[in-house]
């Protein structure tokens, strides 16, 4: 992997998939894996494997999963993750591969996250990871449409999702709670 590749430099790394995260992971403290429309176990499982399978990230770090909905309250909780690591800590946004590409609304929902990190402080970011706070920042107000409208959005239609669903996954912030599938440290 090149180092370059690796955003090794920046607190706040951005990337899509698994592979993503191999190429950012080294060194981190959390995953953040973004995924507006998978259910809590889905998307734990996904960030999990991704985690397994990237080699050079910690084994230990905590992982969340967050969407439109609790992008804030991520990012409240990657601060307190911080603050109990008495130090920087650092992280990967990794928009969700679902194996048929890239799909606007992870992006936008790893953005979500990163914009609200950038909100509370924590804004060492990567360009890659400046671009796609850029990205939600310029789409705010269209999420909504854009998960209905995404190929994920209609893909999830498809499979059952109702439209007020998918409205439901692109309300931001209608969640307090982050979505924690592991915690470092934490006994259990």
């Amino acid at each position: 992997m090149s180092s370059a590749a690796s955003q090794s430099r920046y607190q706040v790394r951005f990337e899509q998939g698994a592979d993503g995260l191999a190429r950012v992971g080294e060194g981190i403290d959390i995953v953040v894996w973004a995924d507006p429309l998978v259910d809590d176990e889905t998307a734990g499982a996904a960030a999990l494997a991704a985690l397994a399978a990237a080699n050079g990230v910690r084994p230990e770090a905590s992982v969340a999963v967050a969407g439109f909905v609790d992008a804030t309250a991520t990012a409240r909780w990657i601060l307190a993750e911080q603050e109990r690591l008495g130090r920087r800590a650092y992280l990967a946004v990794i928009a969700a591969d679902r194996g048929d590409g890239f799909d606007a609304i992870d992006l936008l929902a790893a953005g979500a996250v990163i914009d609200a990190l950038t909100t509370l402080g924590i804004d060492d970011t990567s360009p890659e990871a400046a671009v796609a706070c850029a990205s939600f920042a310029g789409l705010r107000r269209a999420v909504r449409h854009l998960t209905t409208a995404s190929g994920a959005g209609r893909a999830a239609a498809e499979a059952g999702r109702t439209h007020e669903q998918l409205l439901a996954a692109g309300q931001l912030d209608a969640s307090d709670a982050p979505r924690v599938v592991r915690q470092a440290g934490a006994r259990g």
